[in-house]
């Protein structure tokens, strides 16, 4: 659905070239949720800004559906625009606008709709969004979750094919967040809509999405599958942002453990694994004895994951590891 081919945008000041983001490429699959993730000035808000060309590329192409973005004249934009809708972190509705009214405003401008027919659009997408009681107030009267939803239903007014998300939950406390990424969740869903998703929450990417980029210093250093880079993340910037989301500090827990005899692992088990009774079948086949140092269970999107950090003594530990590492099971060694 979106191809990025060498795409990269850099700023001129004071005479000298700040690249914001590096030649990228980049491919979103239809119907997918792709999360880009990295700290404050990593270039993600630009990245994605240039899908849709509020910001100019300064190098390369944008292919969006077959057609080429980068080629379009102001007509041909205008256009294009109207079949990708975009979330902002503020909100930036119009303060003297009711709800109604801010949903029905890009249908208003694009133009082909009669009063009736934009009511009745806007009617609908009050519906989605839970607002129909809600139609008639204006933004200052709205808590931070309900502007979000307005955001939301104005970026569905035009049908667009594709959701930009800039930060579109940074705003919101966590429990207004997982109301937002959950109605985010059933639109990708119910109307198979492309979504691309930028956040510097790596808990925000486990929810929802299924693949995500991260980037740093304007280059994408990692992408893969969430589950891969949630779970074994290559790159310093993802190990960092996996350990805070944890709120792990991997280098205190290692010293921790110093106390703890025997050898330690890490286990990671995904899908019907997380729930299968694996140590204590080794346990009986080799002898050793176990204790859980850390771990948590949870999803990625619909997926269960678990991860424990173990350490093995007595028995057979050789054998206890084999047998950890032919079952449906990632194992690392932490400490031999």
């Amino acid at each position: 659905m979106i191809e990025l081919k060498q795409v990269g945008k850099t700023y001129r000041l004071d005479g000298r070239d700040i690249p914001a983001v590096r030649p990228t490429d980049l491919f979103v699959e239809q119907g997918e949720v792709f999360g880009l993730i990295g700290h404050s000035g990593a270039g993600k808000s630009t990245l994605l800004r240039l899908i849709n060309r509020l910001e100019e590329p300064s190098d390369g192409r944008i292919v969006v559906d077959g057609e080429d973005v980068t080629a379009l004249d102001p007509a041909g934009l205008r256009a294009f625009r109207q079949r990708v809708g975009m979330i902002f972190q503020h909100f930036n509705l119009l303060s003297s606008k009711t709800v109604a009214e801010n949903i029905g405003l890009p249908l208003k401008f694009a133009g082909g709709r009669s009063k009736a027919q934009i009511a009745e659009r806007v009617d609908a997408l009050l519906a989605r969004v839970g607002l129909e009681a809600h139609a008639r107030k204006y933004p200052a009267q709205l808590s931070g979750g309900q502007k979000q939803r307005v955001g939301i239903a104005r970026a569905l007014a035009t049908e667009p094919r594709i959701l930009l998300c800039d930060e579109a939950t940074s705003a919101l406390d966590p429990q207004t967040t997982t109301q937002v990424l959950q109605l985010l969740s059933d639109i990708n869903r119910e109307l198979g809509l492309t979504i691309v998703l930028i956040t510097h929450e790596m808990d925000v990417i486990r929810r929802v999405c299924d693949r995500v980029a991260v980037m740093d210093a304007g280059a994408i250093v990692e992408q893969g599958t969430v589950g891969d880079v949630f779970l074994h993340p290559r790159h310093p910037t993802t190990r960092r942002f996996v350990l805070e989301a944890e709120q792990v500090d991997e280098h205190e827990q290692l010293q921790d453990f110093a106390h703890v005899g025997g050898r330690i692992l890490r286990l990671t088990f995904r899908g019907d694994a997380t729930y299968a009774p694996l140590l204590g079948t080794v346990a009986r086949e080799t002898g050793v004895d176990y204790s859980i140092l850390a771990g948590r269970i949870d999803h990625i999107k619909d997926t269960p994951y678990g991860q424990l950090t173990i350490a093995l003594i007595g028995g057979d530990v050789e054998a206890a590891q084999r047998r950890l590492g032919e079952a449906d099971v990632h194992l690392e060694v932490l400490r031999p």
